[in-house]
């Protein structure tokens, strides 16, 4: 499996795209004209910089407006052309690509453009160069792969051949399996890129939202599927045009862009197991069965706040660590891990930002394979030093700089909370509230963090993106997209802030980046609940009575069932699936928070409620800058 990006796909100088490029594993790079214009150097400077880092000029893209032109132009063109082989051979490339005409004065006919290409693979030949054809999804009268490929075959010349991109072909909604029936040595490259499904200009689309594939919503297996089973072997080349990514970091896009491309080629290996792909070996995703613990970092001070808020919410202080300060908290199937030491990892993040939920232990069905295919997809490994009674557990850094831990049923890994904690001594200090398990993790992030994430989780777990929402903020949007299994034992939900004035936004700041912001805890009796949560001491988060005269009127409730969720603090919401009943706590700190919910068949988040929650949680902020004490 041979890698290649375009230069135009990250930002920075030409130095720092190929020094980036290299750095995350690529084979090859195209270079766009532009990027080579700006540089100050000659044609063999770059091409001797290429090789100095280990990569290969796959191709060069500096011709448009070539084919079917009418005289002096066509003329001109070949001149042009001559001057283009010039620089590549000075490049060190030997492939050229041509993407199909948009001039308003081009002349069409397949055999006219045939013709053109007949007499530029000549040309190309007598210098050992190669020209590719590509359809562009707007061309004046070639925006169709289809045609495109009997352009090159009518030109029937070793020399000229095709280069296909999957969103022309997916954003024109051609059907890929007409790529099946194309020879694999005529297709010179492969470009891909996916896009989230938008209805607008092609040219618009293409030019500021294509994005990495496995991010965006195209059928981009699909049309690898289709690649493979032609019999091409060269190189998958990644040409991305995003406005976010011309302004994000180059070694971050570049390291995105490698592992969508391998995650793209395993899927297509495990889906055409017929068809001898080269990929990197890895296991195959894992598949979670539930969050098995979350860990909180905090100090004495504020872990005191946080063992007296898990409390009121029922949680029984089951253990203590053997050798750290360290206490489990448990309820139903949530374990709930209070690490307030003042040394090691917990302690740093505690000191970086604050008392947060900086750890996230899923169970898995192998945790062994689990973080061999993190890694082998770029993932970071994360060790610390254990003591001699500990259990080493795999792990991953993960959002903001944060922990994933990988457990399965292993001899060591399942009897962990045997082995390193000590039972608590009976103490009824609370009434359990009847929580089951973590409905889900919320996890905020950076707007241009999301991509990235989101790649993370689907390329190194069994589950799948669902569509992105807008979820509307007094003080600005905040974009959320969630990872899901089919199953509902993981559920992870994305939210992307842009702008600092929003909840999502302060939190990101005040806590010094992304994390984990609020979990969600799962009732079978949302009202049962909420009384013993009240008993408990504990304090819902107040919803203005405003809302549930509207929530009565627009769901047609009964009133004693509105009566029921005001007095509580209950929010309700409603789909095509049945009901959800969800209710708050303030935020702790710098906008942590905690749900309740109760889904009877619904498969949302609750999104239309959280302009309610969020304008509710801005009356217990800090205010922004404010130290914690």
């Amino acid at each position: 499996m041979k890698t290649s990006i375009a230069t135009v796909s990250i930002s920075g100088d030409l130095e720092q795209k190929l020094a980036a490029i290299a750095a995350a594993g690529f084979a090859g790079v195209e270079i766009f004209e532009n990027d080579f214009l700006a540089f100050d150097g000659s044609p063999a400077e770059v091409g001797r910089m290429v090789r100095d880092h280990g990569l290969e000029v796959t191709l060069f893209q500096p011709f448009r407006d070539f084919e079917g032109m009418p005289e002096p132009l066509r003329g001109r063109n070949f001149d042009r052309a001559e001057r283009k082989f010039d620089l590549m051979q000075e490049l060190g490339t030997d492939l050229m690509l041509i993407c199909s005409n948009v001039s308003p004065v081009a002349l069409g006919g397949i055999d006219r453009i045939a013709a053109d290409f007949l007499e530029l693979g000549e040309r190309a030949a007598r210098r050992n160069l190669r020209v590719g054809y590509e359809a562009l999804a707007w061309g004046r009268h070639i925006h169709d792969h289809r045609d495109a490929w009997e352009v090159v075959r009518r030109a029937d010349h070793a020399n000229i051949g095709l280069i296909l991109d999957s969103f022309h072909t997916l954003a024109r909604r051609i059907d890929v399996n007409s790529i099946r029936s194309i020879p694999g040595d005529k297709i010179f490259i492969v470009q891909l890129a996916d896009a989230p499904q938008i209805e607008m200009d092609l040219l618009y689309w293409s030019r500021h939202f294509r994005n990495m594939p496995g991010e965006g919503d195209l059928a981009v297996i699909d049309f690898m599927r289709a690649v493979a089973a032609t019999g091409y072997d060269g190189y998958l080349s990644l040409e991305i045009f995003n406005d976010q990514f011309r302004g994000g970091s180059p070694s971050a896009i570049s390291v995105d862009g490698h592992r969508s491309l391998v995650y793209l080629m395993d899927r297509v290996s495990r889906l055409e197991p017929d068809i001898a792909i080269q990929v990197p070996a890895m296991p195959d995703r894992a598949r979670v069965e539930s969050v098995a613990f979350i860990e909180f970092s905090a100090d004495e001070e504020e872990g005191g706040q946080l063992a007296a808020l898990f409390s009121a919410m029922g949680f029984e202080r089951a253990a203590e660590h053997r050798s750290k300060r360290v206490t489990l908290y448990r309820q139903g199937g949530i374990r709930l891990v209070l690490n307030t030491e003042d040394k090691g990892f917990a302690a740093s993040s505690y000191l970086v930002h604050g008392a947060t939920a900086y750890a996230l232990g899923l169970k898995v069905d192998d945790a062994r394979a689990a973080f061999e295919r993190a890694l082998a997809l770029g993932a970071e490994c994360f060790e610390q030093a254990v003591g001699p009674d500990e259990i080493t557990m795999p792990a991953i850094r993960g959002v903001g700089g944060g922990v994933i831990y990988f457990l399965d049923d292993t001899a060591g890994l399942a009897r962990i909370w045997d082995v390193e904690f000590i039972p608590h001594a009976a103490v009824a200090d609370t009434a359990p509230a009847g929580l089951i398990a973590i409905d889900h993790v919320a996890q905020t992030v950076k707007y241009d963090e999301m991509l990235t994430w989101l790649l993370f989780y689907t390329s190194t777990l069994a589950a799948h993106k669902t569509p992105m929402v807008d979820i509307v903020d007094p003080a600005g949007l905040v974009r959320s997209q969630v990872v899901e299994n089919a199953e509902g034992t993981l559920r992870v939900t994305m939210n992307g802030a842009e702008n600092r004035n929003t909840l999502a936004g302060h939190f990101i700041t005040e806590t010094s980046g992304s994390g984990i912001q609020h979990l969600a805890f799962s009732t079978g009796d949302i009202f049962a609940t909420a009384d013993a949560l009240r008993r408990n001491g504990f304090v819902t988060l107040a919803i203005t009575p405003n809302y549930y005269d509207d929530v009565e009127a627009r769901f047609g409730l009964d009133p004693e069932l509105t009566e029921r969720l005001k007095s509580r603090n209950i929010l309700y919401d409603r789909d095509e699936h049945g009901e959800y009943f969800q209710l708050y706590s303030p935020t702790f700190g710098e906008g942590l928070f905690f749900e309740i919910v109760e889904r009877r068949g619904y498969r949302g988040y609750g999104a239309p409620n959280a302009i309610f929650r969020i304008a509710a949680l801005r009356r217990h902020l800090r205010p922004a800058g404010m130290p914690r004490r």
